[in-house]
């Protein structure tokens, strides 16, 4: 992928002043989502990260990681696995309580989504904290899969996330603000 694509995604990235709590500028990826060129440049550009990887399992975070982890999986041809806040999957779940930015939050993922020889991404919209990533992370790793990649569309380079997680774990993002 040119980095003059990645780019012009970045350059339709809606920034929301004083969202969800003043003082925090939210980077809002819906511009980019509803912009076709935008949209493929951020498909494709997902793809060809895993293509060559093996991936099983595409696990997307509610609500915004379901957007690319169903297209990351559809197009790589693995499974797609919700990762979602509780009381919305219907059979046995395990979960995680979190700190974030602004609170603390609980997400649920099915007990059996993931199996040993699995090889997942873990896929949202935006790097912050790596909060809710690392609780994502905690969740698929206690399922034992052989690999596991952090996979974001953008990153909040000045917060740290990529920080949290253990320095054997992949973590990418398509460009950085």
């Amino acid at each position: 992928m040119k980095k003059e694509q990645l780019e012009k995604v970045k350059s339709v990235v809606r920034n929301v002043p004083d969202f969800p709590v003043k003082g925090v500028q939210f980077k809002d990826l819906t511009t980019a989502f509803k912009d076709p060129e935008a949209f493929a440049i951020i498909s494709d550009a997902l793809v060809d990260l895993f293509k060559d990887r093996g991936v099983t399992k595409v696990v997307g975070i509610e609500a915004r990681g379901f957007i690319g982890g169903a297209i990351l999986a559809s197009r790589l041809g693995a499974g797609f696995v919700p990762l979602r806040k509780p009381g919305k999957l219907p059979a046995e779940v395990i979960q995680k309580t979190y700190a974030k930015e602004y609170g603390t939050d609980t997400i649920e993922i099915h007990r059996d989504a993931i199996v040993p020889g699995d090889i997942v991404v873990i896929h949202d919209d935006l790097l912050a904290t790596g909060g809710t990533m690392m609780a994502a992370y905690d969740l698929v790793r206690s399922m034992n899969p052989d690999k596991i990649y952090i996979n974001c569309i953008c990153g909040l380079s000045f917060l740290n996330g990529r920080s949290v997680f253990p320095k054997d774990v992949e973590v990418s993002t398509l460009f950085d603000f």
